[in-house]
């Protein structure tokens, strides 16, 4: 009797088939439902135990796309085991396609949106202007994957996409040179938000330009001079530029020279060295490198120094160099050692000094002009 039930036949399927496809279904469901429960629980008391919220997005991506995608499958299992109608599979087919192409494009995005994040909250420094850069990313990697999944779907109702590309060949290639220098700057945006070879704030210069940077836009790049005007630079001429970017320098070499004069004794000689280190290393922020006589001049004996400024912030350089320059005058001073500068001095042989007296008006010859005559 009832496996009379069980062989009875309803729209070509016997009950038997029914009840495996219903028991599919529902085994299914179950079994999602429980894995749901176990490892959304697991997940939950993993995501307790750490600080950063991508845990609970990570949560959220398996309950939003993975379960509904889990009990599509079933769904899809369960109806093959029925004999349908040719049309009614084609449309079953047809439906499946279309809801599993917008769960995974759903599931992708959220994924690379993740993954970004991820990426921001692990990058050492990071910035908030950096991460605002990298979620501007998101739209266009959104776009891309519903192109993609639009061509997949098209590519299954049995249109031939190489014949609709083959249509569009003529047009794309026309808006391609048409936007060409768009298309060049957006690329290089994109480049400088994955590179970063700047962001939001630092102090750059590129080629003659200086200033800080102010906004970093699709095709341009904002910047705000020393002077006060605003530069506007295309991104292509940035990523095709030598950048230097001072807001990243963690520490500034510094060389400078001093020149005394010819008359300086052979002791003050061998002690400038010295006085100009115990300057120097009573400076904050500064390291002294080292303080050599270096070369004799046209005018004067030339020390080179060389120090480290352990910041990049220049006005911690100007006033470390403004105090060791006061403090050098101050021990030059003090020990009568005079700095050199260019002077002249005119040696006459053999000429009749009191007449140029007489025509320079000075009672005597002065102390820079030196005669020296027959006895």
């Amino acid at each position: 009797m009832l496996q009379d039930i069980l062989d009875t036949t309803v729209l070509n399927n016997t009950v038997a088939n029914y009840l495996v496809a219903l028991g599919t279904a529902v085994l299914g469901a179950i079994a999602i439902k429980l894995i749901q429960i176990v490892v959304v629980r697991r997940l939950k008391e993993f995501a307790r135990r750490t600080s950063t919220p991508l845990d609970h997005d990570l949560i959220q991506l398996f309950e939003r796309f993975l379960i509904p995608i889990a009990f599509l499958g079933i769904t899809y299992l369960a109806i093959n085991v029925l004999d349908l109608h040719s049309t009614l599979v084609q449309i079953v087919n047809i439906v499946w396609v279309v809801l599993g192409t917008l769960c995974a494009i759903q599931l992708l995005g959220a994924l690379v949106e993740y993954g970004i994040r991820l990426y921001a909250m692990t990058r050492r420094p990071s910035s908030p202007a950096f991460e605002a850069s990298l979620h501007a990313l998101v739209p266009a990697i959104r776009i891309a994957l519903w192109a993609v999944g639009v061509v997949f779907l098209l590519d299954n109702f049995g249109f031939d996409i190489a014949a609709i590309v083959a249509g569009l060949g003529i047009g794309g290639i026309a808006v391609a040179l048409a936007a060409q220098g768009v298309l060049q700057d957006l690329f290089s945006y994109f480049s400088i938000l994955l590179d970063v070879p700047f962001e939001l704030g630092d102090f750059i210069i590129v080629g003659d330009s200086v200033g800080t940077v102010e906004h970093i836009g699709i095709k341009t790049t904002r910047m705000r001079s020393i002077d006060g005007e605003q530069l506007v630079i295309a991104n292509t001429d940035l990523t095709a530029s030598r950048i230097r970017n001072f807001k990243r320098m963690r520490t500034r070499r510094i060389v400078f020279r001093i020149g005394v004069t010819y008359e300086t004794g052979m002791e003050h000689l061998k002690e400038l060295p010295r006085i100009i280190q115990d300057i120097i290393d009573q400076v904050e922020h500064v390291a002294f490198d080292r303080a050599h006589f270096a070369s004799y001049g046209d005018f004067s004996l030339n020390f080179e120094v060389v120090y480290n400024v352990t910041t990049g912030d220049y006005a911690t350089y100007m006033d470390a160099q403004q105090t060791i320059n006061l403090e050098l005058k101050q021990a030059f001073e003090k020990r009568g050692i005079e700095f050199a500068y260019p002077t002249q001095v005119t040696y006459l042989s053999g000429a009749n000094t009191s007449g140029l007296s007489e025509t320079l008006g000075l009672s005597e010859t002065t102390d820079s002009v030196q005669s020296s005559g027959d006895e």
